[in-house]
């Protein structure tokens, strides 16, 4: 059979094409994203400089961070999980790669040994929540809010009598990356709290000055972040996926109700008030809803100590311990390959909105305002955030509002650290850096002129920046 010569120069144009993409192909798969980075110590580090008073509450802070909660504990204290609850301590979600960070590897809600079914609850592990997949929340976008995973219904430690059941998730998707499946639901993971009293002692002012800053070189780019703020005060807010957080003690007490089902002095009132489904009833509170979390006024002081860091609600406690962790260590010394990629982070457009460093302001974290923090105050956070929302396109986008930050704004992730991370966007879809620069690109992101640029970057080039990534 004879082909006409349009037929022919068809079939050369599309091997052209093809072989087009398959050079473009065979050169980004010269980019490898190396990892997780091993290394560093097991254990959380206080900030260098605190006090022999704020290292005691540091610990006392690690300690309560580190404990699992339970309806009614072995030992009678009804410390009030549930009813509805994602886990059952701060450290399941924050421990990669040391206390206080981020989503595991290993997913500790899961396999029978799981906090999905710890002491006897017969909970079914939703689809989106897998041993090798990231530690999940999920919103629902009809009403915006957080549908706890789990109830405490057939737990030895609550009533028999509970039988509250779990939201429908159904239907299900990619069980890994959490895409498809109930188009009304959205998932986020933990942000890691490492150095995160560094960034709460962030003024307002040198948010807002850094935002102002390179001006054009942002316009030329299509960036045009904002702060998310208070509705109340009106000042700049800065925890959490949307920045929709003020303060570490905000922070703290909204994952206690939140993630834990914990009520406390900030979040008073039980999600699920179902009486039969809560720490056992006492004399004085038949209905046991009083919040779960408060101050101990009668506690007495630590007889190594002498300090009564007992007096203090879980709540505080957390905040403490967030508040004084150092930041993330970043590998030393620098490579030839890790300083040229900084100097490409640079050129190709990411630190428009990665800022490499922000400076602290004057900062209490003793309770004593007249004498500051020498931990905190006045020191660099070498943060690689500048905590304002982006848009980030629809590839991105969770459809939920939170303040200011719109449907597909999110805040600028902090990059310390992520060379010890393993899951990576807001809802861990990726394990892979280089995937999650190119899912930053999409309609209507900001940063589409910055992944173009990386992109167009010769193999070797991209390779010394995602090991820059790998070594923060």
């Amino acid at each position: 059979m004879r082909l006409h010569d349009s037929a022919i120069h068809s079939i050369l144009a599309a091997l052209l094409v093809g072989l087009s993409v398959l050079g473009s192909a065979a050169a980004l798969a010269q980019v490898t994203d190396p990892g997780v980075r091993p290394g560093g110590s097991n254990a959380p580090a206080p900030l260098a400089g605190l006090t022999a008073t704020e290292l005691a509450f540091f610990q006392d802070g690690l300690a309560r961070f580190s404990s699992a909660k339970f309806v009614r504990s072995p030992t009678g204290d009804n410390s009030g999980l549930g009813p509805r609850y994602n886990s059952n301590s701060c450290v399941s979600c924050h421990q990669q790669p040391v206390v206080g960070g981020s989503s595991p590897a290993a997913n500790p809600l899961t396999g029978p040994n799981g906090i999905a079914a710890a002491n006897g609850a017969t909970n079914t592990v939703p689809w989106f929540i897998v041993p090798t997949g990231p530690v999940r929340e999920a919103r629902f976008v009809s009403d915006g809010g957080v549908h706890d995973l789990f109830v405490v219904a057939g737990r030895s430690d609550v009533s028999v009598n509970c039988n509250i059941t779990q939201p429908i998730f159904t239907p299900a998707g990619n069980a890994l990356t959490g895409q498809g499946g109930n188009r009304n639901i959205v998932f986020r993971i933990p942000t890691p709290t490492l150095g995160a009293g560094l960034i709460e002692a962030i003024p307002d002012s040198t948010i807002l000055a850094n935002m102002n800053a390179n001006a054009a070189a942002k316009r030329q780019a299509g960036i045009s972040g904002h702060p998310n703020r208070s509705g109340n005060d009106g000042t700049i807010t800065r925890f959490g996926w949307k920045a929709q957080n003020k303060s570490l003690l905000i922070f703290s007490g909204e994952a206690y109700n939140v993630e834990m089902g914990i009520s406390n002095l900030l979040f008073p009132q039980e999600r699920d008030e179902t009486a039969a489904c809560q720490a056992a009833p006492t004399p004085a509170n038949p209905g046991n809803l009083i919040p779960n979390d408060t101050a101990t006024f009668a506690a007495t002081p630590d007889p190594t100590t002498g300090l009564s860091t007992g007096v203090l609600s879980d709540m505080e406690a957390f905040a403490d311990f967030m508040r004084t962790l150092a930041p993330p260590t970043p590998a030393q010394p620098p490579t030839a390959s890790t300083q040229r990629g900084s100097a490409l982070f640079t050129s190709v457009g990411c630190a428009l909105c990665h800022t490499p460093t922000l400076t602290t302001g004057t900062a209490a974290a003793n309770g004593d305002e007249a004498n500051p923090s020498a931990a905190l105050s006045n020191r660099p956070a070498n943060l690689f955030s500048d905590l304002l929302v982006h848009r980030m396109g629809e590839r991105l986008a969770d459809g939920i509002t939170q303040g200011a930050g719109g449907p597909n704004e999110f805040r600028t992730a902090p990059l310390w650290g992520v060379g010890q991370r393993v899951f990576f966007l807001h809802d861990g879809r990726t394990t892979n850096l280089i995937q999650a620069i190119r899912l930053h690109a999409s309609e209507g992101s900001e940063a589409n002129r910055v992944v173009d640029n990386f992109f167009d970057l010769a193999p070797g080039d991209q390779q010394d920046l995602i090991n820059l990534l790998r070594s923060l």
